[in-house]
């Protein structure tokens, strides 16, 4: 595997106070901005050890995210959350600074700043991206209170995406949310697409399938394929795919540094994920 979703998400978290102003433009790799198609899907903002991380969340009840393990583990302090559509166009970012990152945020920093807290839950059998079979790349936010005035998403019956497997997963579209960078070309230097940081806003894009085992679906994030819009990039960890209304995955990892080529998905319609999930 040559790079995870969140790996680089320090380094492009870094790059929001250097980056050029960007105008406002479609794509994750491909897709478009998401207005308010998906209130239900938020950002999340957070300190581990090693720096300041964004990723993407889902609202599954009033209380509770479902986002990616590597979304949570580590995590230092609260949980920053929301589900603005639009964060910011240009550098600088909203987003406060925790007064001291190396215990994270706390509640009232976050509640000073106009935002959503929770505490990071990460699924006890995440393997860290090292047993392809028990991945398990599931975390939970639990909100320190309830949201309101938004519908929280369905995750799929058990066992759901088994009858999309092969052959006919090839022909099934899958959509695709999240606040990640997006792929385009820069205004100067090298043409070649690359991810930016801004605008930083939620997005959409739609994926064929591609592949599907026990708890990963892989789909294909060329935006260049004519079945689908495109994939998933560094940010949108976490974020969720749906098929038919239900929440069937989160963005797991990726192969390449444009975000051009398959996108792994971890499952959440499998037992060993919604056994969890019932916890909450």
């Amino acid at each position: 595997m040559k790079s995870l979703r969140r790996t680089v998400a320090a380094a492009a978290l870094a790059m929001l106070a250097v980056l050029a102003p960007a105008a406002p433009a479609a794509a994750i790799t491909g897709g478009e901005p998401d207005g308010n198609n998906h209130p239900n899907v938020g950002l999340i903002l957070f300190y581990q050890p090693d720096g300041r991380f964004r990723c993407s969340a889902t609202l599954i009840s009033p209380t509770i995210l479902i986002t990616a393990a590597h979304c949570t583990e580590g995590t230092l302090g609260s949980t920053l959350v929301t589900f603005d559509s639009v964060i910011a166009y240009q550098p600088p970012s909203p987003f406060p600074v925790a007064a001291d990152p190396s215990v994270g945020y706390t509640p009232e920093e976050i509640a000073a700043a106009g935002y959503l807290s929770g505490i990071a839950y990460t699924h006890p059998d995440y393997s860290g991206f090292t047993d392809l079979d028990n991945w398990n790349d599931v975390g939970i936010i639990v909100l320190d209170e309830p949201v309101t005035g938004i519908t929280p998403a369905t995750i799929a019956p058990e066992n759901y995406l088994d009858q999309f497997a092969q052959p006919t997963l090839n022909s099934t579209i899958f959509e695709l949310v999240g606040y990640g960078t997006e792929v385009r070309k820069p205004e100067s230097g090298p043409q070649k697409p690359q991810p930016m940081s801004y605008p930083l806003i939620r997005r959409y894009t739609t994926s064929p399938g591609q592949k599907l085992t026990p708890q990963i679906l892989q789909l294909n994030g060329n935006p260049a394929d004519t079945r689908g819009g495109g994939g998933t990039c560094f940010g949108d960890s976490g974020g969720p795919v749906f098929l038919n209304g239900y929440l069937v995955a989160v963005t797991s990892y990726g192969y390449t540094d444009n975000c051009r080529y398959l996108g792994g998905y971890q499952r959440v319609d499998i037992p060993v994920v919604q056994d969890w999930v019932a916890t909450f």
